[in-house]
């Protein structure tokens, strides 16, 4: 057996695996990334698209953090559309439709070309472990990868099972290898093993398709970027098309559902409540004539089509006679069948906070391999665990992303406090402090810590300082320009569509103005002028600083629970007026602080109360 030695490995080369990597790689490690087939890094087995809502915010968490794949999807993008705009700036999302196989080259010419990083084309058989901490892997050529850290980031590939209609068998997504011995190197570990499902629609020929008969979408007039560096400066856009199935479609699956391996037995992992299959949308909403479905291409390059929200586990025939029932599609060719795919993945409760394994000491894990389900979700993961895995070698704390500072921290906390009975999706419902997570500001909230963490380069760390900067002396100018009730004013506000002064104020208390932007303001008083992302910031501080100011009472009241850690040996059995389920769950999540005790389910406000006395008790004795 070859043994080479490495800092870390990261077990495979999806978005979290190439998130891990570059991490873990950039801050100087001696990283080795290994994959099923180099012809799958970064791969979009599902939709062609990244971003979305809430998912925007993570790929913008990610960019200002120091991560790749908002850089990436800009120069991918073949559409880019800012969601939600009817409603407040807390829910505004960016969703780009991307060009999946320029994607897949751009992110593997990005991992070839970086230093300190390796990327090896291996089936990784097992994870090798010893008096409790990690050693490194062992491929299925015998070849031995010695490591003090080891990142699982395997997707769905983990005895990954294909299903349609009555064909089964064992693949990951679009007919590449599955991973069918690591699961059982997993177990026997002692790593507890969930079965989730997910699945993905029929790709059909662009040329088979009848555009006139369906609705064109088209991206935004306005350019917009993920990335805060804004390096893309111009991109021709291609639309989307929309169309709906009808009661035919209906009539169809119906009929067919016992052929469904969603409803035939044939499916054995959970699937996503809020990325149902076509044939569970048809049953759980009965009540609607139609449903709609977006035909997206896959690329500028090939002629595949990618049809939103028809996911399906039906046969072939079937899945193509239900698709020829809709307007535009009904000389439809399809091009790949539409599948549900099994997976193993771990229970996101054996993980602490750092992502790192509460058993074993270096293991990592970060993805869907945790339960998660998106592109977004899982770089998210890959990249808080690249780094963390760097700040274990080098004996620095973890990086913890609290709540109230990154939707990704709420992602990270909700999978190792709560766990998950389902693959987890990002929303913003999820997020209680979201008016302060808005997608718009995650450069001004991360970009510091990503530049003390070491991710953050030169070029970015001064674009950021003139932004934030920028905002300072402009919110500054604001105070102090002092706005008089003279006619000539007023006749600018009345121009500006707003009512006249009757007595005078400042061009910050006239911004408060629903109707006034800081650009009318600029114009007309002789204001500092802004770059159209500086102007939105100066906008959203002061039309939403009520608002804000109240999210920032609510985060400062939960940071005092936050900052009542718990010693990691506290003994709950022997809290005799906790109840025994709390007691139970306590014991297994082992929370580091009061704040995450609260949020774990089957903790009572009562057994809250009991810990906090029993602390206390503890802490006066230690005195």
């Amino acid at each position: 057996m070859q043994i080479e030695k490495f800092d870390i490995i990261v077990i495979g080369a999806g978005h979290a695996g190439c998130e891990a990597a570059l991490a873990a790689a950039r801050l100087g490690c001696k990283t080795m990334l290994a994959t099923l087939s180099l012809d799958n890094l970064a791969l979009m087995p599902c939709n062609p698209s990244i971003g979305g809502s809430a998912k925007g915010q993570l790929v913008r968490e990610i960019d200002a953090l120091g991560g790749q794949m908002a850089l990436s999807a800009d120069v991918a993008c073949l559409q880019m559309r800012l969601l939600n705009t009817g409603k407040g700036y807390a829910v505004h999302s960016l969703r780009g439709q991307e060009d999946k196989p320029f994607y897949h080259h751009l992110m593997k010419g990005i991992i070839e070309r970086q230093e300190n990083l390796e990327l090896k084309q291996l089936m990784i058989d097992k994870l090798l472990v010893k008096n409790g901490a990690v050693q490194g892997v062992e491929a299925e050529t015998g070849e031995v990868f010695e490591a003090p850290c080891v990142i699982l980031c395997t997707g769905t590939y983990l005895k990954g099972r294909i299903v349609y209609g009555s064909v089964n068998y064992e693949s990951g997504p679009n007919g590449l290898r599955a991973a069918n011995k690591l699961s059982a190197s997993l177990l026997e570990n002692g790593i507890e093993l969930m079965r989730f499902k997910t699945g993905t629609p029929a790709r059909i020929d662009k040329r088979s398709i009848d555009f006139s008969k369906t609705e064109p979408q088209y991206g935004d007039e306005v350019l917009q970027n993920f990335s805060y560096m804004d390096e893309v400066k111009s991109r021709e856009q291609i639309p989307c098309y929309l169309s709906y199935t009808n009661a035919k479609t209906h009539e169809i699956i119906k009929k067919n559902l016992h052929l469904s391996g969603m409803f035939n037995g044939m499916i054995e992992g959970v699937g996503p409540r809020y990325c149902p299959s076509i044939e569970a949308k048809i049953v759980r909403f009965a009540d609607k004539e139609r449903h709609q479905l977006f035909i997206e291409p896959e690329g500028r390059n090939t002629t595949e089509m990618y049809i939103q929200g028809m996911s399906s586990s039906l046969p072939a025939d079937v899945q193509l006679e239900f698709l020829r029932t809709i307007p535009g599609l009904e000389n439809a060719k399809m091009m790949r069948v539409g599948y549900a795919i099994d997976y193993d993945c771990l229970n996101p409760l054996q993980l602490q906070p750092s992502l790192e394994h509460k058993q074993i000491s270096g293991f990592y894990s970060a993805g869907q391999s945790n339960g998660t389900s998106g592109y977004e979700e899982a770089a998210g993961q890959g990249l808080i665990a690249g780094i963390n895995a760097v700040r274990k070698l080098r004996n620095l704390p973890p990086i913890i992303l609290r709540r109230d500072q990154a939707y990704i921290g709420v992602l990270i906390d909700d999978l190792v406090t709560k766990g998950t009975n389902e693959p987890y999706r990002m929303m913003t419902s999820r997020a209680e402090y979201r008016l302060l997570l808005r997608q718009d500001n995650a450069d001004l909230r991360l970009t510091q810590l990503g530049r003390d963490i070491g991710l953050v380069t030169d070029g970015r760390y001064a674009k950021f300082t003139a932004k934030r900067d920028g905002l300072t002396r402009a919110l500054t100018a604001l105070q102090h320009k002092h706005i008089a009730p003279h006619d000539d004013e007023n006749a600018k506000l009345a121009a500006m569509g707003t009512t006249p002064l009757r007595e005078g104020t400042s061009a910050l208390e006239l911004l408060r103005r629903r109707e006034v932007s800081y650009a009318d303001l600029s114009e007309a008083f002789g204001l500092p002028t802004l770059d159209r992302h500086t102007a939105e910031q100066v906008e959203i501080h002061v039309k939403y600083a009520g608002y804000i100011e109240k999210q920032k009472a609510e985060v400062e009241r939960a940071l005092r629970l936050e900052n009542k850690s718990i010693p990691q040996d506290f003994d709950y059995h022997t809290v005799k007026e906790l109840s025994s389920e709390a007691a139970e769950k306590l014991d297994k999540i082992r929370p580091l602080n009061i704040g995450q005790a609260v949020r774990i389910s089957g903790v009572s406000p009562a057994d809250i109360n009991v810990l906090m006395v029993a602390l206390e008790l503890i802490k006066r004795h230690s005195f």
